[in-house]
């Protein structure tokens, strides 16, 4: 027997409304909910590096808990502006999330004009871990610790040069920072890349060079490198036995490269909340956080309220290096 229109109709309602039940009555509960749709977690830099190895080993962990497919999306180019337009343009609903780097905080500083504000336009999630970076001579340099290369830059600051990679990368401030906190002068100079930087290092054509303990800590281990110091507040959890530049007498240094994950700025924060408490429960499972250490990382979970002062003060600490040290912006 067919139903009529209007008996079509009502049972088409009551279908539809059994189908929201559970949305409103989280609704109604205060509860956050997310969109049934996969979550684009995008990475400002291209796949291989340590953002994007961080990214998928969290992002697979957060699709596990969540019940949805977390896509990553690789959107490299400009210092992190094509992947911050990318999710200031995305719905606000917690199905567009982004992960932020140091470079983030750096950017307002390095860049004469931005189509975001670094703070404003983004709501900070929460932390996913933090990486050291480390101060390396070539194995037969007669360096042995931070204090013998400080005395050297004091001794002869001529003939003495420190190598990163490019102008207003993490590295590149961290050596500047150093410059200023030691009291020491040497000539800053940025190569294109890390392959071009070690090149000069065990080459010669640098004294000192500064980077990341990520994608070197294999060099570090084997000898084929010597890291005299890290400059995290504390010795890196991969290399225990490198002190840290605190242990040298720079009682206040601490520079740390880090990965957050951030969302648009208008994100409910219930749904904030959501996303940073299953964040938090996958990086504290011993596993993610074995995996992550094997490239480098050190999983460090936090609020999101945490992570927007992190944010903050680091956009203020970089801000006054960049402009010590009279770097022009790009």
């Amino acid at each position: 027997m067919s139903l009529g229109r209007r008996e079509t109709l009502r049972l088409g309602g009551l279908a539809a409304m059994a189908l929201t039940a559970p949305w409103n009555a989280a609704r109604a509960q205060g509860q956050a909910t997310l969109p049934d749709k996969p979550i684009r977690l995008i990475v400002p830099n291209a796949a291989g590096g340590v953002a994007d190895l961080t990214a998928r080993t969290v992002g697979q962990g957060l699709s596990e808990r969540l019940k949805q497919p977390v896509v990553i999306e690789n959107r490299p180019g400009a210092g992190g502006i094509v992947a911050g337009q990318a999710l200031i343009s995305s719905p606000a609903d917690g199905s567009t999330l982004m992960v932020a780097t140091n470079a983030h905080a750096i950017s307002a500083s390095l860049f004469r004009s931005l189509p975001f504000d670094p703070i404003r336009d983004f709501a900070p999630v929460g932390l996913m871990g933090t990486f050291a970076i480390a101060i390396l001579v070539a194995p037969n340099s007669p360096i042995r610790t931070a204090q013998d290369l400080i005395a050297q830059l004091k001794k002869d600051p001529t003939s003495t040069n420190i190598g990163t990679i490019s102008v207003g990368s993490t590295q590149n401030l961290a050596a500047e920072l150093f410059k200023t906190t030691a009291g020491v002068e040497a000539v800053t100079v940025p190569f294109n890349g890390t392959p071009a930087l070690l090149t000069a290092l065990l080459r010669g054509d640098v004294t000192a060079a500064f980077e990341i303990v990520a994608p070197i800590t294999g060099q570090i281990r084997d000898g084929s490198l010597r890291a005299v110091a890290v400059t995290s507040a504390s010795r890196a959890a991969n290399l225990p036995d490198v002190p840290a530049l605190r242990e040298a007498g720079l009682a206040d240094f601490d520079v740390s490269s880090w990965n957050a994950v951030v969302a648009p700025a208008r994100t409910p924060a219930p749904v904030i909340a959501l996303i940073n408490r299953e964040m938090n429960a996958v990086l504290a499972d011993p596993a993610i956080r074995g995996k992550l250490l094997e490239a480098g990382v050190e999983a460090k979970a936090d609020d999101s309220a945490a992570l927007g002062r992190l944010l903050t003060s680091e956009a203020e600490k970089w801000r006054a290096v960049i402009e010590r040290a009279g770097i022009e912006k790009q």
